[in-house]
């Protein structure tokens, strides 16, 4: 995969959702929440305005929604903006 982020972009690998409840039920697919972490895959240089905060190999929590769902080789990835990420973990 060669995937190179413009501007103050990211590519984030979501970590997958939980399969299943604290009590031990089974969550089917549809009834499962997006995953609001992942790691950090590629980054954009940034821009004049935005420094560049995060890094390859971060985890991080982002936004129930941000960024864009993206397929490369059969697996999801998301591709955001640096401002959508909410923190480092």
């Amino acid at each position: 995969m060669k995937v190179k982020p413009l501007a103050d972009r990211v590519l984030i690998e979501p970590n997958p959702a939980e399969e299943k409840t604290a009590g031990g039920l089974f969550i089917p697919d549809t009834a499962k929440e997006k995953p609001l972490a992942g790691k950090v895959i590629a980054v954009g240089p940034g821009t004049a305005d935005v420094k560049m905060e995060v890094k390859t190999g971060d985890q991080v929590l982002y936004g129930k929604y941000a960024g864009t769902e993206i397929n490369i080789d059969g697996k999801d990835y998301l591709i955001m903006k640096q401002g959508d990420i909410l923190a480092i973990i």
